[in-house]
Parts: structure tokens; sequence; C-alpha cells
């Protein structure tokens, strides 16, 4: 019987796996085909036609967006990761009935999707002056992130002893020398976690800058990449080679972080 459960269980997992490999192996066959090939896609060239890559570069001024890419996603990362951490550790450490209240508000939050308020923070964002400013979706971003991240950083405070606090403390320390010094460091899983998590979701996000991002010198990956699809045309070989190239980034970033992921990901939850 339980070698019958580990033979379905590995099975599963190669489902699971085939399925998420499928989409990326045919967004390489798609990327290296020329656009009057007309092979199926699931037959991979029997030549690599690089032209769809320059030619996403250039039409998507792939420069430009991968610019307001890397300026939106790490200011926001960084400041979800800042605010998220030191907003959970009271919540964490003092579990009085108003930081109970304020935790089961952030997580309620996470219910909420973004696109049902999303006329109310248009208006929002034109009456502040945040259209086609970097600052103003950073702010969406660092807003719509921060429930999940004190989600996972109250959890993961939770595991660390109380006593490490207490012996910083007779030692001299204060909130903020101990948070920053003494535990900050040991929430790297975590912070990997969040940097994954939060990282892809506003590297790939779509549903934001289309809306507030309109401007050609701010738009980022996927607005500029959506360019591609017009009415009477669509060049989906231009569209596979700039998401080709637009996965990179956050392929390399997960390789480097990987280790730290699931580790983190599942002591956040544990108490959270």
């Amino acid at each position: 019987m339980g070698r019958n459960r580990k033979a379905w269980a590995t099975i599963a997992s190669l489902a699971i796996c085939l399925v998420h490999i499928l989409p990326f192996y045919i967004l390489l066959t798609t990327s290296f085909k020329a656009s009057d090939d007309l092979s199926s896609k699931w037959v991979f060239p029997g030549y690599l036609y690089l032209d769809n890559f320059s030619n996403a570069w250039q039409e998507a001024n792939m420069l430009t967006a991968f610019r307001s890419n890397v300026v939106v996603t790490a200011i926001s990362v960084a400041l979800i990761i800042v605010v998220g951490s030191v907003a959970a550790y009271p919540l964490a450490r003092y579990q009085t009935r108003w930081n109970k209240f304020i935790y089961a508000l952030f997580v309620s939050a996470l219910i909420v999707p973004p696109l049902t308020i999303l006329v109310p923070l248009y208006k929002f964002m034109v009456d502040i002056g945040g259209m086609n400013h970097y600052w103003g979706i950073i702010l969406l971003f660092v807003t719509f992130n921060l429930p999940m991240t004190i989600f996972l950083y109250t959890g993961f405070i939770g595991t660390i002893p109380r006593e490490l606090d207490e012996a910083a403390m007779i030692d001299g320390a204060g909130r903020f020398e101990l948070f920053f010094r003494i535990l900050l460091p040991l929430l790297k899983p975590i912070t990997a976690t969040v940097v994954i998590l939060t990282g892809v979701a506003v590297w790939n996000d779509y549903q934001f800058s289309v809306f507030f991002l309109q401007h050609p010198h701010t738009r980022t990956i996927t607005v500029a990449l959506a360019s591609f699809f017009g009415q009477y045309n669509s060049n989906i070989g231009w569209v596979a080679a700039g998401s080709l190239m637009g996965a990179l980034p956050m392929i390399v970033l997960y390789l480097f972080l990987q280790r730290y992921f699931i580790s983190g990901l599942a002591s956040g939850a544990i108490k959270g």
C-alpha cells in the first residue's frame, strides 16, 4: 500500500510539472519560429529565428520597459519588506486584543480583489497626480502586497523564541536595535519568500500598469508587449520572444533564492 501511494504521488508530481513546463515549451518554440512558419506549435523548429528577439526589443522599446520594471519592482519590494517586517514584529510579539484585531484586518484584506475597487482607485490616483509616475504605482503595489507580507512575517517571527528578545534587551539593546540587528538577519528565509512572491507579482503586473503607466516612457514590459496585439494583426513571435526576455530576470532571481523559498513559506504560515 505504501509503495502504491508513493508511485501515485510521483505520477501526480510529474503531471503537475508537465502542466507547468508545457506553456514554457510552447513559448520557446514560438519565439524561435518565423512568422510564415505554419508548423505545429508542438514542434521545435530546426532553425533559430532570432529576428523575433531583435524586433521585439526595438519595436516595444524594451530597454525603457526594462528600466521601468527594475525601478518599480526594486523600490516596491524594498518598501514591502521594510514596512511589512516592522509592522509584523509588534503583531507577533504582543498578542493584545487591539493587535489581534489589526492582524485580522490585514488578513481579511487578502480576499479583496484589487480590480473591484479600480474605479475609485483610478479617481484617487488622478486626484493625487500619480498617473504615469513611478511613485504612484509603487504606492499601489506596496499597499496591495502588504497584507500577505505581514501575514508571512508575523507567522515566522512567532517561531523565534522570545528569550532572544529578552537577552538582547538585558544587554542594553533598544527595540529598533533588537529588530534590525538581531531579528532581521534571522528573517532571511521568509524575506527570500517575500522577495520572490512580491517581486514576481510586481514584475509581471498588467492590471495596474495598463491603467496607471500609459506613457511610453514609463510603461512596463507587459504593457509594451500588449502593443503587439491589435484589431487587424498580432505578432505572436514577437510577443513570445519579448515574454521570454522579460521572464529571465525572475527565473534567475528564483534560482538564487529557491533554497530559502519553501522553508520560509512553510514557516511563515505555521503560526499565522
